[in-house]
């Protein structure tokens, strides 16, 4: 007996395979089936290959040669991995393609379907696919949606084989064969060849009954009065559809238009049958082959309608039989109400839905598998929530695939947030790509750096700037052959002049950085530092000792040139100060001092491409994490409590800035807790989220115990492991993305830093003030006790007055301190030098408050923590109670061409920094140590462990 298979292609129908996998094109069961049942063509699609990739080892070591070789997002791995298949289908069945000459033998593959509604970037991708697999008898599948059909006309005049996919009503067919002839006519006037051009119209047939039967089902079984009339047409729509189909073909090839175009050797666009596996069982399981039997068409099956067809099916030209017939059944169908239109365009929208989830689906294994091959390359991250949270970022996960946060994250649309100017401020996202930095120039940079002598690298900034500097300074250490990097963001004369007497004016290299170029601080350190240099070197020689980092056009670049600085970097406007860490503002400092910043960045990219915008929430990293810190704020848990290695401490500082800068606002957001002394896991609230960062290798079993008890007490903890301080970079690209999707959760603008520049605001005025008086205005305390002054508004005052026991400082702090209730946290924010003593002895003081109130407690160094916490504090929850911490400068600093000095700054950033807290309706009382700080503290602890006891 022939095979029936085989008869189809004598009746005019070849017959395509709607499945491909490595392993039948590895095993010969492909090559068998061209042989030995007349295969002409083969289509894949999302799902196809999901089942392929996902539910086999068979792409395993070939996906893990490509990581180790050459790597990329989750979307580059799977094409590198299709490609393979496609181009090996390609060539088993170039035999087809040659002996018809062009006529079949074709391979279809897919443009992504999140593309569907986007024509440029459907366009854009079909030709780099077009150009990936490089064979002849491929075809792109493109959607026949409203934006794919310009994309189909542009793409067929280009000379692109088109397959058109997810065609289910006559009216999008007749748009669809519009565009082929339309593309043929302008590839022929543009001198093109149409001779080798190949398209199909995939027409989908199948899931058309199914949801017509499904209606009239619903309608049987209420007892409808048409029930004969909905029985006639029942199993019969689908078909009927593609009948008529194909009768708006038959016409179409009769026109002089198109005879015309056959005249220069157009083929035709030939219907291909899509969907014809049986879905309801009880209709003959070849039902969707043998009913659409015609010359210039092809059936795409499945290869289990493939066997079927095989062993039993029959074979005749049923494409033109009963046409009459067929438009009775659509004219009853409309008679009916049955909304054929309605069907096929909801159809079209779920089509596009259902091949989306099966990329996501598709783009979540092969990110699996990514992460797996890469193996300790990439920082883990393993995430323990009790079952309330767990369930909120489960549902959060689900909104955040569906409506593809990731895709328009990367994509720049603002409408993820709050849709005004967050597109502006995306540059940090190919910065984390590597994108953003010559590194030519930061290798050559070092060098010269290194030949140079330097001792020292010392880096001038605030926030952003210093921040991340900081942590590679902290982090690295000290590298042989290079100079050590030391960070200074700070106004207090101490401080300045405890970091000068490390240094050797003449052989350091001062990084002034500052993105906006006019901040107040990183402006009067570099004076006070090339006054040093130049008294050393000599009135105008001290350029070559500096280095800027700024944005383009910026005050400083144009100082930097003045003074002949040694080099200017530039940033990139579009990247906010927090997010800069892998831009200039961190690769330059990091570079000075040695860092290999092409391994950094290689490293960085690695996690990059982790969070890259096709991999779904539960294999993107920095999305997953984003959606639990969103969901733990939204839920009360907004103290983002950070707990490091000892070799990553400082990395807690860099987060405090980018979580409390990014988030804190409009009331909402996340206060980010760093370097709090660890505690029993009884003394932590129900407000509080740990995130643990754990480098291999480090000695911190006491730490390991303390996760540990956190989880098994009920905790949410994320833990995140780091096989090598170089894979750093990685917690850099992971937290800016969570950060920025967290933003999304709340629903704020994590780009944007709305009360910073209030502080900025008031200090400036009061310098100004004093730059014109020469003098500062007296402020008067509430009560003077024991060596300290204490400072309030007149409404904070007079609560705590009522609530004091007696007008001692140990009961008004009491007092203070007792407003503290559970959910709330406390925060020192201290005017001194930031020194080690003055760090334990407040860490002892916030372990005491912590203890005693229950209450999570933060530390801040002003002016530093103004530039980074500054802004959660004033704009985030109104949840603080805060401490203010001044001292009266004892040996002040002048700042060069000023009248006022370094101390009536750190006075007047305090004195701004209360005011803005008193003005956002914060608890904040000030303590004024007087001159000796030291003995001001111990005072100050003191008191603070009498009004908690």
């Amino acid at each position: 007996m022939t095979n029936p298979l085989l008869q189809l292609s004598d009746a005019g129908q070849a017959v395509w395979l709607d499945f491909i996998e490595r392993k039948i094109l590895e095993d010969g069961a492909f090559k068998k089936l061209i042989d030995q049942d007349g295969l002409k063509g083969v289509t894949s699609n999302p799902s196809i290959f999901e089942k392929a990739i996902g539910e086999s080892d068979a792409y395993d070591a070939p996906l893990k040669a490509f990581v180790e070789k050459t790597d990329g997002e989750t979307a580059t791995v799977f094409e590198h991995l299709a490609i393979a298949d496609i181009q090996a289908a390609a060539d088993q069945l170039r035999g087809v393609h040659d002996r018809l000459r062009g006529q079949d033998g074709f391979v279809s593959l897919e443009v992504s379907p999140y593309l569907a509604n986007d024509t440029e970037a459907t366009v854009a991708e079909a030709r780099k696919l077009w150009k990936a697999v490089g064979r002849p008898n491929l075809m792109v599948k493109v959607p026949g949606t409203k934006a794919g059909v310009p994309a189909i006309r542009r793409l067929i005049s280009e000379g692109i084989n088109i397959n058109v996919t997810l065609l289910f009503g006559l009216d999008a067919y007749r748009a669809v064969a519009e565009a082929y002839m339309a593309g043929l006519e302008d590839r022929k006037a543009g001198g093109g060849d149409i001779g080798r051009l190949a398209s199909v119209a995939s027409f989908f047939v199948s899931r058309i009954d199914s949801q017509i039967d499904g209606a009239i089902d619903k309608r049987l079984a209420a007892g409808a009065a048409d029930a004969a009339d909905l029985r006639r047409v029942r199993g019969q729509v689908a078909i009927a559809n593609a009948k008529i189909a194909y009768q708006h073909y038959l016409e179409m090839i009769e026109t002089p238009r198109w005879k015309a175009l056959v005249a220069a050797g157009a083929k035709p666009q030939r219907l291909l049958w899509a969907s014809t596996g049986t879905k309801n069982p009880d209709y003959s399981d070849v039902l969707y082959v043998e009913t659409l039997i015609g010359p210039d068409t092809v059936n795409t099956m499945p290869p289990k309608t493939m066997d079927a067809f095989r062993d039993h099916g029959t074979v005749r030209r049923s494409l033109t039989e009963n046409v009459d017939q067929a438009k009775a059944v659509l004219a009853l169908t409309e008679t009916l109400g049955l909304d054929l239109d309605g069907v096929t365009a909801r159809l079209v929208e779920d089509g596009v839905k259902q091949f989306a989830d099966a990329a996501d689906k598709l783009y979540g294994a092969v990110a699996g598998k990514r992460i797996k091959a890469l193996g300790e390359k990439l920082n883990h991250q393993a995430i323990v929530l009790p079952d309330d949270l767990k369930a909120k970022v489960k549902d959060g996960a689900e909104r955040a695939r569906a409506e593809g946060w990731a895709r328009r994250m990367w994509s720049g649309d603002a409408s993820l947030w709050t849709g005004a100017d967050e597109a502006k401020w995306l540059g940090w996202l190919p910065a984390a790509l590597g994108e953003q930095v010559d590194l030519a120039a930061l290798e050559a940079f070092a060098k010269d750096v290194r030949e140079a002598g330097f001792i020292h690298a010392l880096l001038l900034g605030m926030g952003g700037s210093s921040l991340g500097p900081e942590v590679l300074a902290e982090t690295f250490g000290l590298r042989p052959g290079h100079p050590k990097l030391l960070v200074l963001d700070s106004t207090d004369p101490a401080q300045i002049a405890r970091i000068e007497a490390q240094i050797d004016p003449a052989r350091t290299l001062f990084i002034v950085s500052s993105k906006s170029g006019a901040t107040l601080e990183p402006d009067i350190l570099h004076a006070y530092f090339m006054e040093r240099v130049e008294a050393r070197l000599g009135a105008g020689k001290g350029g070559p000792n500096f280095v800027a980092v700024t944005d383009p056009g910026s005050k400083l670049e144009a100082t930097a040139k003045d003074q002949r600085f040694r080099k200017v970097f530039l940033g990139d406007p579009a990247i906010g100060g927090r997010y800069s860490v892998l831009s200039n503002f961190g690769m330059v400092p990091g570079a000075a001092a040695g860092v290999d910043v092409r391994a950094f960045l290689a490293s960085a990219k690695l996690m990059a491409d982790a969070c890259g915008p096709n991999a779904p929430p539960e294999a993107n990293p920095g999305v997953e994490l984003g959606l639990v810190l969103g969901a733990a704020a939204v839920a009360g848990r907004d103290k983002v409590t950070i707990l490091a290695s000892h070799g990553l401490t400082d990395v807690g500082a860099w987060l405090e800035q980018l979580l409390a800068e990014s988030t804190g606002k409009h009331g909402k957001g996340i206060v980010p807790v760093a370097d709090e002394p660890l505690g029993a896991p009884g003394v932590y609230g129900a407000d509080r989220l740990f995130a643990c960062l754990r480098l291999r290798g480090q000695d911190d079993a006491a730490l390991d115990v303390q996760v540990e008890a956190l989880e098994a007490a009920g905790q949410p903890v994320v833990r995140i492991a780091l096989a090598d301080r170089m894979q750093l970079g990685q917690e850099f690209v992971r937290w800016e993305v969570a950060t920025a999707i967290a933003g999304a959760v709340i629903g704020i603008n994590p780009f944007d830093q709305p009360d910073v520049e209030a502080s900025k605001v008031k200090t400036r005025a009061l310098t100004a003030d004093y730059e014109k008086n020469g003098a500062q205005t007296p402020e008067k305390p509430i009560l003077e006790a024991g060596g300290l002054a204490l400072h309030a508004d007149p409404k904070r005052a007079a609560v705590l007055a009522e609530a004091a026991k007696d007008r001692t400082v140990e009961a008004y702090l009491a007092a203070h301190f007792a407003g503290a209730k559970a959910g709330d946290y406390i925060g020192l924010l201290a005017y001194i030098d930031r020194d080690h003593p003055h760090v334990a002895l407040l860490e002892q003081l916030r372990r005491r408050l912590r203890d005693k109130t229950g209450c999570a407690t933060v530390v801040g160094f002003g002016p530093r923590f103004l530039h980074s916490t500054g802004q959660a504090y004033k704009g985030g929850p109104n949840s603080g109670v805060f401490l203010q911490i001044t001292h009266d400068v004892d040996r002040d600093l002048a700042v060069p061409a000023r009248k006022y000095s370094f101390g009536v700054v750190e006075s007047a950033t305090a004195q701004g920094d209360l005011e803005v807290l008193v003005e956002r309706g914060r608890r904040a009382v000030r303590v004024h140590l007087g001159s000796d700080v030291e003995a001001g503290l111990s005072a100050l602890a003191e008191a603070i462990s009498q009004a908690v006891a």
